[in-house]
């Protein structure tokens, strides 16, 4: 089936350098990507729809009688027919747990604190205007995706919600992310793909509405178009190629723990997973195993996941103790966490950086990415030391909002000035000056 073997690292006897190759993902260096993705940008900003339609055929395998972006409505109506009873309940049961999970996230609308006798601040949160949500296509279909971009958008508030998501060779979206968008609340859906949808959402065209924000994973080639457009579209979290580890302490089932370590990894060539353990014997007994799933996986899955496996990005790290075991974790900062152990609880104190941790053997990936709840849209790349999963905040924002009565002003006024006057600001200091002072008197007159 393969002769590629999986790479088995003692990690007490690699040096600095080894070590830190472990932890590069496919897409760390990203200039060869900007580059290539710079004129496809180019192209979207000076042609619009009739770029978005050349690249639909070129990039997606699109029909060449292929000119409309929009998905019309019969094509929703298609998709219901479409799909089997079977995937649309298990789309219904998913599309509950998420809609109740990120209405749990809400936060309060509104709150005020009196900080000081007549002195009150707070936060006030409302939603966005319009966002577009991304929803890759190519090595497999995610209306999985569909659902966790969407609903959160639309539990939020987001005055427009629109998704993004490439044709098929029949020149239409896949059909089970068009009942997945009408799952969610989501009527707008556009047949653009890749770092031409990101240009499309950045600069509007005839088709495709203008958004403030794009939100959704892809290819380096999709997060080279985000860093690209920066300027001119938020571009959300950098959700790159898929990324897991498995933390297996001696009491775990290295048999569990293999199957799971399976699951990221069979997404594509450029995805990254490692089983990170001090049992010598659950090392062991993972490698023994990962042959004996491939005989329920396709050949092509089965390719996806030996290239990961037996490169660099991929295989199982022997540790010497727990606490390198943690270490190494905490370094990679992984999008996906899994905990193997009769009692994770103990482990999970000691994790920092992770998209997610799933804790124990039941816990398996596959619920965490499609019905749980959680968004399964993760930081990748290291970024989940500073970054958290995609929520219902992402299509909020913030004000500060205050209020002073005249009893409070007359407690910060005097600290204001003396501070604005230090800082060198007139106008900061006069507004809070004895000028200030008799302007409000004689208003109270």
């Amino acid at each position: 089936m393969t002769d590629r073997q999986v790479r088995l690292y003692e990690l007490a006897k690699m040096d600095a350098a080894a070590r830190a190759r472990l932890m590069v993902r496919s897409e760390e260096d990203l200039q060869g990507f900007v580059d290539a993705v710079r004129p496809i940008v180019a192209a979207v900003e000076a042609e619009g729809d009739a770029a978005l339609v050349t690249y639909a055929k070129r990039f997606d395998g699109a029909p060449a009688s292929f000119q409309a972006i929009a998905t019309p409505p019969e094509d929703f109506a298609w998709a219901e027919k479409t799909v089997s009873r079977e995937v649309a309940e298990a789309l219904a049961f998913a599309a509950d747990n998420i809609r109740r999970y990120h209405e749990a996230q809400m936060p309060e609308e509104m709150w005020l604190k009196e900080m000081r006798p007549g002195v009150f601040a707070g936060e006030r949160w409302t939603p966005i205007d319009s966002v577009a949500c991304y929803v890759p296509r190519g090595k497999g279909s995610f209306p999985s995706v569909a659902l966790m971009t969407a609903i959160p958008a639309i539990v939020a508030g987001a005055r427009r919600v629109v998704m993004l998501t490439p044709p098929g060779p029949d020149g239409r979206a896949d059909a089970a992310t068009l009942l997945a968008a009408k799952l969610a609340g989501v009527s707008e859906v556009y047949r653009v793909g890749g770092a031409q949808a990101v240009a499309a959402a950045a600069y509007g065209t005839k088709s495709v509405p203008r958004c403030l924000k794009i939100v959704g994973p892809g290819s380096p080639y999709l997060i080279a178009a985000k860093k690209l457009l920066a300027d001119r579209i938020d571009p959300g979290m950098l959700a790159g190629p898929s990324e897991a580890l498995v933390l297996a302490d001696d009491t775990a089932d290295g048999r569990l723990a293999a199957l799971d370590l399976l699951v990221e990894v069979e997404h594509g060539p450029d995805s990254s997973g490692f089983l990170v353990t001090p049992s010598r014997a659950v090392a062991e007994a993972a490698l023994a195993a990962i042959p004996g799933f491939f005989g329920k996986m396709s050949e092509t899955r089965i390719d996806y996941t030996m290239t990961v496996l037996s490169s660099e990005r991929g295989g199982i790290v022997l540790t010497s103790d727990l606490q390198s075991a943690y270490d190494f974790v905490n370094d990679y900062a992984p999008e996906h966490l899994m905990i193997h152990a009769r009692e994770p609880y103990q482990h999970l104190g000691h994790i920092r950086n992770a998209g997610e941790i799933l804790l124990g053997e039941s816990t398996s990936n596959t619920l965490a990415n499609f019905v749980i709840g959680p968004n399964n849209v993760l930081p990748t790349n290291g970024w989940a030391k500073t970054m958290s999963p995609l929520s219902v905040f992402d299509y909020m924002k913030r004000a500060t909002v205050a209020h002073v009565t005249p009893s409070g002003y007359a407690q910060l006024a005097g600290a204001a000035e003396t501070l604005a006057r230090y800082e060198g600001f007139d106008a900061h200091a006069n507004a809070v000056s004895a000028t200030r002072a008799d302007l409000l008197a004689t208003r109270r007159k």
